[in-house]
């Protein structure tokens, strides 16, 4: 459980399984309430708002947190046995108001494949706690990425993992937003009915047993107008992060040239999901075809063999 010795910036508290919905042999929505959720929010549209979450240790436990600023490091001095696992979600949606407000967090299961997140959606069911650190709203948090600025016309690609998040954005889109959504899922029993508005086209691209990424990769270059060359992948960086204003690299993005008299000037990309997937997509955007670096969010989520970290 958490204390209560002192008000963080964000939410730091336990919450319950209120309700399941099996959407999909992929999605699981779990609805999440708490008094405490009353005052989660951010001050405008959540697009692809990011939280945390910490499940239960295999003793069915959650850890003792201090709700101060040393909570994470804490957190990490827990004897891992004790600790749990922390992932990170994207807010789906918030139902309600006050203390009958309802967090929404859509989850990814794998058959035969263990994580502590999937796993937890697999078997969620109503009364079971997790410790959340959410936006409290009025207090600036982060974990928005989604910046199309002035962008005319937009890009959103992503894998499984990455579909409760863009499912948010086109939710929060004006009505006269342009564009497409690309989406890869496992099978074709994944595809969602998701709202967005009538200038942003959804395509679903189930793999049903074929190759990632590759499908989805041609799909959107040759969206953009391009031969659908081969996907080419180089060195994948388990950590790559890079938005308009950030680089995991290092790269100084305020001194990055910015491109000029461009055809694809009036793009915005967000793309996210598999690292192998993002850096794929990196090189054909931004080293193939000359699109400027402040108009691309690139988000690896995750890494195909690699064990997530929180």
């Amino acid at each position: 459980m958490t204390t209560t010795a002192a008000r963080l910036p964000m939410l730091l508290e336990e919450i319950e399984v209120t309700g399941v919905e099996r959407l999909s042999p992929t999605f699981v929505r779990v609805e999440f309430g708490s008094p405490a959720l009353a005052e989660v929010g951010v001050d405008g549209p959540l697009y692809d708002q990011r939280i945390k979450l910490i499940f239960p240790n295999a003793a069915g436990e959650l850890p003792t947190l201090q709700a101060d600023e040393s909570w994470f490091q804490s957190w990490l001095q827990l004897p891992e046995a004790e600790r749990g696992a922390m992932r990170t979600y994207t807010i789906r949606a918030l139902r309600g108001s006050g203390a009958d407000t309802r967090l929404v967090v859509d989850f990814v299961v794998h058959p035969g494949a263990s994580g502590p997140g999937g796993d937890f959606g697999a078997t969620a069911e109503v009364g079971r706690r997790v410790i959340t650190m959410a936006p409290r709203r009025g207090v600036p948090f982060g974990g928005i990425e989604f910046d199309p600025g002035t962008a005319k016309r937009l890009l959103l690609v992503g894998d499984e993992t990455a579909v409760p998040a863009v499912a948010s954005i086109l939710e929060c889109l004006p009505p006269t937003a342009r564009g497409a959504a690309f989406l890869e899922v496992p099978v074709s029993e994944d595809v969602l009915t998701l709202r967005a508005p009538v200038g942003v086209s959804v395509h679903w691209m189930p793999r049903d047993g074929a190759p990632r990424a590759e499908a989805l990769h041609a799909a959107v270059l040759e969206h953009l107008g391009e031969d659908p060359a081969p996907r080419v992948v180089d060195r994948v960086d388990p950590d790559l992060w890079e938005t308009p204003t950030y680089s995991s690299s290092g790269e100084d993005v305020d001194t990055a040239v910015r491109v000029v008299g461009h055809d694809l000037d009036d793009l915005y990309a967000w793309i996210a999901g598999e690292a192998g997937l993002v850096t794929g997509l990196r090189r054909a955007l931004v080293k193939d075809l000359g699109v400027d670096r402040h108009q691309v969010a690139f988000m690896g989520y995750w890494r195909q063999g690699v064990a997530m970290r929180s």
